[in-house]
């Protein structure tokens, strides 16, 4: 399933921590009592609320073993990296040079990233651009609505 390493901010493994703890202690019980009462409701084979709490149960026992996997094979993103150049973990001032406006990225692994919160994936069309590049550096970026052109402000 998810061998390889998945990076993560200490952040990101806490988010993931809580979320297979709640999973385990209250999603799964609530999900073994909807299963409980559909039962009640006579015939299984065609009860529609059996058959929709054991899909809910597929869903957040394959999230669970998942967030177990990701658990297994993270490895922690390193605070001390070069700020001469984007990396993993980096956070990115760019400014869009056609309208002039300044954007904040954030470049983590996929497991982590909100790209509505400035949290980019380094496998996005903009992160695998900026990655590597350093202060100063124009790039363009070929993006599914269209190109973009950015400046590196700064890095930290």
């Amino acid at each position: 399933m998810l061998e390889k390493k998945v990076m993560l901010t200490e952040e990101g493994l806490k988010k993931i921590e809580e979320e297979l703890r709640y999973l385990k202690s209250v999603k799964r019980k609530e999900i073994a009592e909807k299963i409980r009462n559909a039962i009640t409701f006579g015939e299984i084979a065609e009860n529609a609320e059996y058959n929709a709490a054991k899909n809910e149960q597929a869903f957040i026992e394959g999230r669970i073993l998942t967030l177990e996997k990701i658990i297994e094979n993270y490895e922690l993103i390193d605070k001390e990296k070069n700020l001469d150049f984007v990396s993993l973990g980096s956070e990115v001032l760019v400014e869009d040079l056609d309208k002039h406006k300044k954007i904040k990225y954030t470049i983590l692994d996929y497991v982590e990233s909100e790209p509505d919160c400035g949290k980019i994936s380094i496998s996005s069309p903009i992160g695998k651009a900026l990655l590597g590049k350093k202060k100063g550096d124009v790039i363009e970026i070929r993006v599914p609505a269209g190109h973009l052109k950015y400046k590196i402000l700064d890095i930290k």
